[in-house]
């Protein structure tokens, strides 16, 4: 029996909305709440982002700040999906370890990565 319907994951940044804005637009998810806290949901999921004060965005390939965490985003082309995300407010890593996958960083600077389906 499960316990729960499904886990949400929460992400700190500087302004809850926008980046629920960019991960709906992203996912084609609906987007609600306010600088604060805000959710995208679709596909019986849930993303969280809730504002921190003196946010410090991660520093990623090093550890100096670390991701923590990261979300990977199934695509089924580079081709598209790539001026897409970049079109939403995503900027692509310089860094870039693999072939079947992209990283790039969301608005506030989380890591996350195109990966080809």
């Amino acid at each position: 029996m499960a316990i729960a319907r499904f886990p949400s994951f929460v992400l700190d940044c500087p302004d809850a909305r926008q980046l629920a804005t960019f991960y709906g637009a992203l996912l084609d998810w609906d987007v609600s709440g306010d600088t604060d806290w805000a959710e995208v949901r679709g596909d019986g999921q849930c993303i969280c982002f809730q504002r921190v004060d003196d946010f410090r965005a991660p520093a990623w390939p090093g550890q100096d700040v670390p991701q923590q965490m990261h979300l990977d985003v199934v695509v089924e082309g580079f081709e598209e999906a790539e001026p897409a995300v970049v079109a939403l407010g995503a900027t692509r890593h310089e860094h870039q370890p693999g072939e079947k996958f992209r990283v790039f960083l969301d608005p506030a600077g989380h890591p996350f990565c195109l990966c080809l389906n």
